[in-house]
């Protein structure tokens, strides 16, 4: 727990708390609201050039489309925290310090690992009120009627599509973290996991299209959506996603585990 709260007084920093969330509450505002904004355009108005169109919008779960368009963009931000809070531990110096006073090295990489995770609840439910809030506004001037939101198969559906993000936001963090304890420093720890996510795999997955359906990007996106997202066919079903990303997620995080306890913590 006193690992728990000593992580929790760095990420309740003003700068870094209300930052970090507003750069949440912009991504998720912008993607909703062109979603409903861009309705009748030709062009498309979700990722990929693809239509959301009204009838899609007005369905149960219509009112959850622009918070989990929003996923993607949502784990890079969890990415970015998890990475920077966890390599610039050894950017300051402040590691051996915090071994001092827990020198057991796995207990102190879960305290940190557990906070983060808070932090991101935080995120997701900021990112999810954002969403729904702005869905409600626009949904008069995109002429969508809201009269399905409101049953209980619309409620059913925000709360499964919050799990949902929810879990593919802890994705993406888990991976931020691995990458901060390997490459021991926030800006190649961010950048490269950025890269990868918004570039490797868009390439990897255009040079051969089998292959995306054992990448972690790719496998995240599948569970935010809770299942094939929408305009992408021939994808493992959501349970299938999820044990895949999840035993190579853990492998990952048990071998980077080992590495940090046997490593010196100097960068």
């Amino acid at each position: 727990m006193r690992i728990f709260l000593a992580e929790w007084r760095k990420l309740r920093r003003p700068t870094f708390f209300f930052g970090t969330l507003g750069s949440v509450v912009f991504v998720t505002g912008l993607v909703t609201s062109l979603l409903f904004l861009l309705i009748d355009s030709e062009t498309g108005n979700a990722d990929r050039g693809n239509r959301i169109t009204r009838e899609m919008l007005q369905l149960p779960d219509g009112f959850t489309i622009g918070f989990n368009s929003a996923s993607g963009l949502l784990g890079l931000v969890a990415l970015s925290v998890f990475a920077a809070q966890t390599a610039q531990e050894y950017t300051y110096g402040t590691l051996r310090n915090l071994l001092v006073r827990q020198p057991r090295r796995y207990r102190l990489l879960l305290g940190k690992y557990v906070s983060m995770i808070s932090f991101s609840l935080i995120s997701v439910i900021v990112s999810a009120a954002t969403a729904v809030g702005l869905a409600l506004a626009l949904s008069g001037r995109a002429k969508v009627s809201t009269d399905a939101w409101m049953t209980s198969a619309g409620q059913t559906a925000l709360v499964e599509t919050f799990v949902n993000v929810f879990i593919s936001t802890i994705g993406y963090g888990t991976i931020g973290m691995i990458l901060g304890l390997i490459f021991r420093s926030p800006i190649s720890s961010i950048s490269i996991g950025t890269a990868y996510m918004l570039v490797v795999e868009s390439i990897v997955i255009v040079a051969w299209q089998p292959v995306s359906n054992w990448l972690p990007g790719n496998l995240l996106g599948i569970v935010a959506a809770g299942g094939s997202p929408i305009g992408i066919e021939d994808v493992p079903t959501y349970s299938q996603a999820l044990l895949r990303v999840g035993i190579f997620l853990a492998l990952l995080a048990l071998g980077t585990a080992t590495l940090f306890k046997r490593r010196d913590v100097a960068n």
